[in-house]
């Protein structure tokens, strides 16, 4: 999906697409020139898998596409230093948490590193849980919260605080 299009914006499509879609929701990856923050986050709030910039090359893109249609989300490195960026300097989030009360303290701690970027089997292992167990508690958290994907729940993390500032938040090791 394009973010900029005659007629109608990219972000628009990809809300009205994944509105009219019947379970399991396709996938969508946006492939543009306009790497402005409010489009990777308008993007990803609307149900994005992901955002890449289109000189990414085309075996990079082949690779994304699988990633995505494996259930995993995929941004071009210009994008996700955006993402740190903003993230890192972003003033923490208001202490009003839209739907945070619904969660258990577990599907918290999860949401908060699905949030970070991490995998479900990455939080398994963190968490000395099973995958499936893991993977369990990210299927309530998104019920609970009406998210329909991992990017949207990475930005509701995000929004919310749940997603520390700094480095150490996007599950990297800065030692």
């Amino acid at each position: 999906m394009d973010i900029r299009m005659p007629g109608i914006s990219g972000i628009t499509a990809i809300e009205r697409i994944l509105a009219q879609a019947a379970s399991p929701l396709p996938k969508i990856l946006v492939l543009t020139t306009f790497d402005l923050d409010e489009y990777v986050y308008g993007a990803l709030k609307v149900g994005a898998c992901g955002f890449l910039l289109k000189d990414t090359p085309p075996d990079r893109l082949l690779v994304a596409i699988d990633t995505v249609l494996a259930g995993d989300m995929l941004f071009s490195a210009p994008v996700i230093k955006g993402l740190i960026e903003t993230c890192t300097l972003r003033p923490a989030a208001p202490e009003a948490h839209f739907g945070l009360d619904t969660l258990t303290p577990r599907e918290l701690e999860v949401l908060g590193l699905v949030g970070a970027g991490m995998s479900n089997s990455d939080i398994a292992q963190r968490l000395v849980l099973s995958t499936a167990t893991i993977k369990t508690h990210v299927h309530r958290c998104m019920s609970k919260l009406m998210l329909n994907s991992r990017a949207q729940a990475v930005v509701f993390a995000y929004e919310n605080g749940l997603i520390s500032r700094g480095p150490a938040a996007w599950g990297t090791d800065t030692t």
